[in-house]
């Protein structure tokens, strides 16, 4: 599936992320995902600052992850979100390179949804905003 749009950000494994083997933990993975999601969103001016203004917060609902080649203490990544579906909830893949190689280490997906604040409620299709930001894109 073509992407509709996509954001990199660089990370460097810290100490603290690593297991007695001097391997990543599977779990600081989501940090990373994090990190370009986060990139990703700012690149809309769709931060979660302004998700929250508008009126909605967007929790994961469903993640998968694959970890073909592990990461190490202070190994440099680049890791890319690339948004593929946005109508009915926000479906994002990663894939963690080694930035000096360009080896692809690491790959997954999340899935999220839009929820009112007000009421708590799941909306059935992304709100309004969200098309609005990623409007440029969708030509």
């Amino acid at each position: 599936m073509v992407a509709i749009l996509a954001a990199t950000a660089a990370v460097t494994v810290p100490f603290q992320d690593c297991d007695p083997m001097g391997v990543t933990w599977h779990g600081n993975y989501l940090r990373y995902f994090e990190e370009a999601r986060r990139a990703l969103f700012t690149q809309i001016d769709y931060g979660y600052q302004q998700m929250q203004q508008s009126g909605y917060a967007w929790p994961i609902i469903d993640l998968k992850i694959r970890y073909p080649h592990p990461t190490t203490v202070d190994q440099q990544l680049l890791v890319k979100a690339e948004l593929l579906e946005w109508q009915h909830r926000l479906r994002i893949r990663y894939q963690v390179h080694d930035a000096d190689t360009g080896k692809r280490l690491v790959k997954g997906e999340t899935v999220q949804v839009a929820v009112a604040i007000a009421n708590g409620e799941m909306c059935l299709q992304s709100p309004a905003i969200l098309q609005q930001k990623l409007a440029p894109w969708l030509d």
